[in-house]
């Protein structure tokens, strides 16, 4: 390889050994941390960047700026150094040390959005697109405008197609969070001509998807309060949602059980993916995105809770 941004991608799935509830089937878990900034976000990061650089929209010189709570930031501040852009980034003080503490490591100019209420909200998610949106009529800057860049989507057909490769075409269902809903859509892409259920997973705290209703949650990078311009509901067999103390609970499960250390949204669509296999039946095959690395939420004490190891 010449370049570390040719890492990006072909990340190892495994099948779950001892979280995996009675009645249920086979579930497999793409696992995103594998990436070189320990997300799956670095795809669309990559798709992002050169899709503007071919569209002549970005130049040699020219500034990029984002919102984000770390993953998307931190995979376009590591694909902007290599390229040699300066990234200005504006997230907020509900998202993790790590989180910023990455993306400032990997050359981003950080720009911090206090929040009334420690949560994520919707009101929190527009004052940073705003922000971003401001800065991008500055000269010679360009705004990737993650929620309505088609470029994401095809950052993760990939994915899709690399599931395809390592687990073949008899896979019942397929369920990841929404944020941008790039993951999801590009999922449905690469699976267009099988039989395979997309499922959308969501807080049920904030419904959205499912029911119209927006909420304030904790869950860093899904359930922005409302529906993304790149979401297409035709993609989308169902949509589920999961508490996120389950979430947090299977995070930490899967830690210490399996050996599997990611996020809250992965521990979310673990989540999902129980509960779906329950219903298809032993003989069911679902498969998980586990989108990112737990790293990212040690300051948050999401693994601080004990739970009982297995022999």
């Amino acid at each position: 390889m010449k370049n570390i941004i040719e890492i990006i991608g072909n990340t190892p799935i495994v099948k779950l050994q001892k979280i995996v509830e009675k009645g249920c089937g086979e579930i497999y878990v793409k696992l995103e941390a594998y990436n070189p900034t320990g997300s799956k976000k670095d795809r669309m990061a990559l798709a992002m960047i050169e899709g503007a650089e071919r569209r002549g929209l970005l130049k040699k010189g020219m500034t990029v700026v984002e919102y984000s709570g770390g993953s998307t930031g931190a995979g376009l501040a590591f694909v902007c150094t290599l390229k040699g852009y300066r990234f200005r980034l504006i997230t907020a003080d509900v998202f993790g040390k790590e989180k910023i503490g990455l993306m400032r490591s990997l050359g981003a100019d950080v720009e911090i959005i206090k929040s009334e209420n420690g949560k994520i909200t919707k009101e929190l998610i527009n004052k940073m697109i705003n922000r971003a949106q401001e800065i991008s009529n500055e000269p010679n800057t360009f705004f990737t405008n993650q929620l309505d860049n088609k470029d994401v989507i095809e950052g993760f057909v990939p994915l899709g197609k690399e599931i395809l490769d390592q687990l073949g075409g008899d896979i019942d269902a397929i369920c990841d969070t929404v944020g941008t809903a790039g993951t999801l859509m590009g999922i449905a892409k690469a699976f267009k001509k099988n039989k395979t259920k997309i499922i959308a997973v969501e807080p049920s705290s904030s419904p959205i998807l499912s029911e119209g209703i927006k909420g304030s949650h904790k869950v860093e990078g899904v359930g922005l309060g409302f529906i993304p311009a790149i979401y297409d509901p035709e993609l989308v067999d169902d949509v589920i949602t999961i508490e996120e103390s389950l979430a947090r609970q299977t995070s930490r499960d899967l830690a210490l059980k399996e050996g599997i250390f990611c996020g809250t949204s992965s521990g979310m669509n673990v989540a999902a993916a129980i509960e779906i296999s329950k219903k298809l039946g032993p003989k069911s095959k679902v498969v998980a995105i586990a989108c990112d690395t737990g790293l990212k939420y040690l300051s948050e004490g999401l693994f601080d809770s004990k739970i009982e190891r297995v022999n």
